[in-house]
């Protein structure tokens, strides 16, 4: 029985200059992305008007399809105004997702498995995903490890990375929870399988020191900043799996649901806490031009 391709959610696509509907077919069997892996994209969001950091996240695609070996063909500002004609194809009802994408579609002469960085392809899917997940989530520290550099191209936002992360998630919700905290090749604790952490201990927001194993993240760095102008001591430093274990609050920060509070970490019960509620609560502000004494 064939699979059903359509898409779960009101979906548009930008490519070779027109926007289509659905799920069009783009890679095929050959295609260098399809049985290889050269694939790059990135996940801005638009919700209440608004599309926080697009530009960054516009910015970001590029330095990934360089990091990975292929050129990108649009410039940010490009994407981005592409993005805003994008969302005037919804009714404005729910939340989407803006997912920019490049794609090898040969790979190079004389060598198959090496990407042709001249025959890259672009991509702009918008999709209507609801904001969701401040309710709060459960983490388990995953068996697996995050790569270091040496072993994979950490340093883009790759799709060839994210089995790895599925498999996290897989097996941690075999466990009954939803989500993994990961360590690096080093045991330190670096992120969870889909987001960046952080964690409060005795008012100091601590969250893992960028390495170069993992993604340190647009909302990440807005979250600190943010906080870090509301008063708080924030500091990117080595974590262990005990640092998270002896934590007041656990939070994740990612473009998906922006900032999500840790309510459980394995065996430990966890509430949501101040610092979480606030961290929250400075991003809408800042995403919606509010101040606080809007609030």
């Amino acid at each position: 029985m064939a699979v059903d391709t359509s898409p779960r959610s009101t979906t548009w696509t930008h490519v070779d200059g027109e926007w289509l509907p659905g799920n069009p077919p783009l890679i095929g069997p050959t295609s260098h992305a399809m049985w290889l892996g050269s694939t790059v994209f990135d996940g801005a969001r638009w919700f209440d008007g608004i599309a926080p950091d697009l530009d960054l996240h516009c910015q970001r695609i590029n330095r990934s399809a360089l990091a990975i070996g292929l050129k990108p063909v649009k410039s940010a500002e490009e994407i981005a105004a592409l993005a805003w004609e994008g969302v005037a194809k919804f009714d404005g009802a729910t939340a989407i997702y803006i997912k920019p994408m490049y794609w090898g579609e040969h790979g190079a002469p004389g060598s198959i498995v090496s990407v042709d960085a001249a025959s890259t392809r672009f991509a702009l899917c918008l999709f209507e995903a609801p904001m969701g997940g401040h309710a709060g989530t459960s983490l388990t520290v995953s068996p697996y490890r995050r790569p270091s550099p040496e072993t994979a191209m950490t340093e883009a936002k790759t799709g060839s990375l994210y089995p790895n992360s599925g498999r996290m998630i897989a097996e941690a919700r075999s466990r009954g929870f939803d989500n993994a905290l990961v360590r690096d090749l080093n045991g330190n604790v670096v992120e969870t399988a889909s987001s960046n952490v952080f964690m409060v201990k005795d008012g100091m927001v601590m969250t893992p020191a960028a390495n170069r194993t993992f993604l340190a993240g647009i909302t990440r760095a807005r979250v600190m900043d943010l906080l870090r102008k509301a008063g708080f001591d924030v500091v990117e430093t080595t974590l262990s799996v005990e640092d998270f274990l002896a934590a007041d609050e656990i939070f994740t920060t990612g473009n998906y649901s922006k900032v999500v509070g840790v309510t459980r970490l394995d065996d430990r019960n966890l509430q949501e806490g101040p610092v979480t509620r606030k961290a929250l609560e400075l991003y809408m502000n800042w995403a919606h031009g509010r101040s606080e004494s809007e609030e």
